[in-house]
């Protein structure tokens, strides 16, 4: 059936209650919801220029002419297929997803057998990520949970706070780390002592705080799937020509056949970040839960933009980069979970080196030199091409902020290791004698009405340091051995150190 066209008068001049009628004339247009594709063509066709007048002109052609829908299929029903297809051909429009000269019809597939991506095939990841769940609480249940067992990571039951509802109105509605005053308002309300109206909260934030036990299993999981999909996607690329010359990543596009393998890699990656999103509500509660949500979120959109514009062997690259230090990652967070402290130090040392040479020197060169300068010889900028380049280019920004707030980490763990080495335990025992034996001295000063309360005071200190020296030899004997002094929790994301005084996204 061959497009009905409308000639658009001009912006100024024109008579626009004549498009009006034609619009509403038309059996194809909706009777409700027209107002908002009329605005949507109007303010394309007034603020977008000669290209906007274009714009515009495909779309009043796409409102009375329903058999040139782009989509691979319709959404909505008979009443509202006009303004869902005139909306999608919007979207949709050849002009920004595809090459000058090139249309979705191009794109159809033709000879048996040869198929390129459309974007209805993401649809496929959807109950594969569903079924991915699954197999993931399946897998957590009865594999994760009995290695952490035979680590001797057993689910901790901790103390429970005594039921109590004002205290659990507070703590949900107000504030879980209440201030003096209000600690005074509830002792008093509850005829309690402050200590124990503290211990109370104290015990109900640690009821919140995943265990040990729940991160392991979590952690392994992350890491099989890790692993299985890099493992797939290196041996998969080694076979493949653009792995070795990226110029082949853009030789004949848009018009690459889809093949299996690809189809494949990309519904399992997608899947896998789709489930992520699904699972961060009921997964261990961290503090990076919106950084990491904008962050699956971001992932997912790489994913379907590269697949829907056919950017997929470039895709295949960057996946495939970015999964080979994600399993170290994960190995690192288990080590430190079994409280296995050098081999955590060991991946924490492999994934830092690796994560470093990844993002910074073989993606720029690997990657975006392809993306950026092969892809502009060979095929020519068009407007997604742009947006395509402008996501990558702000992935390595943060590429770069990751790497450095990694590396600064790694290198004060080392450093500080390195001190308590040459240190060793008798020198900071000295050091802190010293410290012990300065505030000896100034215990007369103190005192000096008091000659008897001085000499017990000294007497006391003495003690004090004789302790003090033992405990801080100890100690200095058990943690002399290992380079990272702080343990570190590297969580996927985010490495924060025990203590929880310093914590980074990554």
């Amino acid at each position: 059936m061959p497009k009905c066209r409308i000639l658009i008068p001009h912006r100024k001049t024109g008579n626009w209650s004549f498009i009006l009628k034609t619009l509403l004339g038309s059996k194809h247009f909706p009777r409700k919801g027209g107002k908002l594709v009329i605005i949507i063509i109007i303010i394309t066709y007034v603020g977008g220029g000669v290209e906007g007048e274009e714009v515009a002109q495909n779309t009043f052609e796409t409102l009375l002419s329903p058999h040139t829908f782009p989509f691979p299929f319709r959404l909505g029903g008979h009443r509202h297929g006009g303004t869902m297809a005139a909306l999608s051909a919007w979207f949709w429009n050849e002009r920004f997803w595809l090459p000058h000269n090139v249309t979705w019809a191009d794109l159809a597939d033709g000879a048996p057998g040869v198929e390129y991506p459309k974007a209805g095939h993401l649809l496929a990841a959807l109950p594969l990520a569903l079924g991915m769940f699954a197999v993931r609480m399946l897998f957590e249940r009865f594999v994760a949970s009995q290695c952490a067992r035979r680590l001797h990571i057993n689910p901790e039951v901790g103390r429970r706070a005594q039921p109590n509802a004002v205290l659990e109105k507070v703590f949900t509605s107000i504030t879980k780390n209440p201030d003096s005053r209000h600690m005074d308002g509830l002792s008093k309300q509850l005829d309690w002592d402050v200590r124990k109206v503290q211990r109370w909260f104290r015990q109900r934030r640690n009821q919140d705080k995943p265990s040990a036990h729940a991160k392991f299993c979590e952690s392994m999981w992350r890491l099989t799937f890790y692993l299985c999909i890099f493992t797939y996607g290196f041996q998969f690329l080694w076979q493949t020509p653009w792995m070795w010359d990226t110029r082949h990543c853009w030789y004949g596009y848009p018009y690459q056949v889809l093949t299996p393998a690809i189809y494949r890699y990309y519904m399992l990656e997608l899947a896998f970040y789709l489930s992520l999103m699904f699972s961060q509500f009921i997964d261990v509660k961290r503090k990076d839960f919106l950084a990491m949500f904008v962050h699956h979120l971001a992932t997912v959109s790489l994913i379907s933009f590269s697949y829907a514009n056919n950017m997929v062997r470039v895709g295949t690259l960057v996946m495939c980069l970015h999964d080979a230090s994600d399993f170290l990652l994960e190995a690192g967070k288990m080590a430190n979970y079994a409280k296995y402290q050098p081999l955590c130090d060991l991946f924490f040392g492999l994934f830092s080196l690796t994560f470093i040479v990844t993002r910074l020197v073989v993606f720029p060169i690997w990657v975006l030199n392809s993306t950026m300068f092969e892809s502009w010889h060979i095929v020519g900028p068009f407007p997604s091409w742009w947006l395509f380049n402008l996501l990558l280019a702000v992935l390595q920004l943060l590429h770069v902020i990751w790497s450095y707030l990694i590396a600064s980490i790694a290198i004060k763990a080392v450093l500080r290791g390195k001190a308590s080495l040459f240190e060793g335990g008798q020198g900071r025992a000295q050091r802190r004698g010293e410290q012990l034996r300065g505030r000896v001295g100034d215990g007369p000063k103190r005192h000096q009405h008091d000659d008897d309360a001085c000499a017990k005071s000294g007497k006391r200190h003495q003690r004090t340091l004789r302790c003090r020296q033992k405990q801080t030899a100890r100690h200095a004997d058990m943690t002399s051995s290992q380079p990272f002094g702080d343990q570190c929790e590297i969580f996927n994301g985010q490495v924060n150190f025990m203590n929880g005084s310093h914590w980074i996204t990554s």
